[in-house]
């Protein structure tokens, strides 16, 4: 795997043109507190241009304004993208302490620490974050059940959706350009930056 990191800023647009031309895939990173810049807008363009199949990594979750939701809803007006979450937050800001995984329904907590020996723990879903988890898992299954109906069937009998058929399917969507799966985290303290 070869990872090229493109700038963000305005005078580079040349030079990222010129990396999108040879990318298999790229992790698009959006503040959550600036949420959609105008620079990200122009390389989204060229991305589309481009049909380079994309992930959306939504940083600083701790800090002050992060909104996650917020963000989501200006991929979709104003970049015309199609965001599906897999993961939510549990708390934000000070109080972002981690995250819900979506496809396998558990929790990601980060205990005290930050940087490369940051540690966590896969726990159940804290009973504050369950509801939120289980609308947006709603979501989920609903736009995996648009490609496989079968799947919305089992789904509406809750006979189970697994979840590797549910990263099957996001993977296939993700090639194709259909769906733009997001993750979040808070990269200078390493968190969320494991599942990504």
């Amino acid at each position: 795997i070869n990872i090229i990191d493109t700038p963000g800023h305005v005078d580079f647009t040349v030079e990222v043109e010129r990396s999108l031309k040879v990318l298999d895939g790229a992790v698009v990173v959006f503040c959550a507190v600036g949420g959609v810049q105008p620079q990200s807008e122009t390389v989204w363009r060229q991305a589309e241009k481009y049909k380079v199949p994309r992930i959306a990594f939504i940083n600083k979750m701790d800090r002050t304004g992060a909104n996650f939701a917020g963000v989501l809803e200006q991929m979709q007006s104003r970049l015309g993208a199609k965001p599906l979450a897999l993961q939510i937050p549990i708390g934000a800001e000070a109080g972002f302490s981690g995250i819900v995984d979506l496809i396998t329904m558990k929790a990601i907590i980060y205990k005290s620490g930050e940087g490369d020996e940051i540690e966590y723990e896969i726990k159940d879903i804290p009973e504050e974050a369950k509801k939120t988890a289980s609308d947006y898992r709603h979501k989920l299954i609903e736009k995996l059940g648009e490609a496989d109906e079968t799947v919305m069937e089992r789904y509406i009998h809750e006979k189970g959706v697994y979840p590797d058929e549910i990263r099957s399917f996001i993977r296939k969507e993700t090639i194709e350009g259909k769906i733009i799966p997001v993750l979040l985290g808070a990269s200078f303290k390493n968190k969320g930056i494991q599942p990504l």
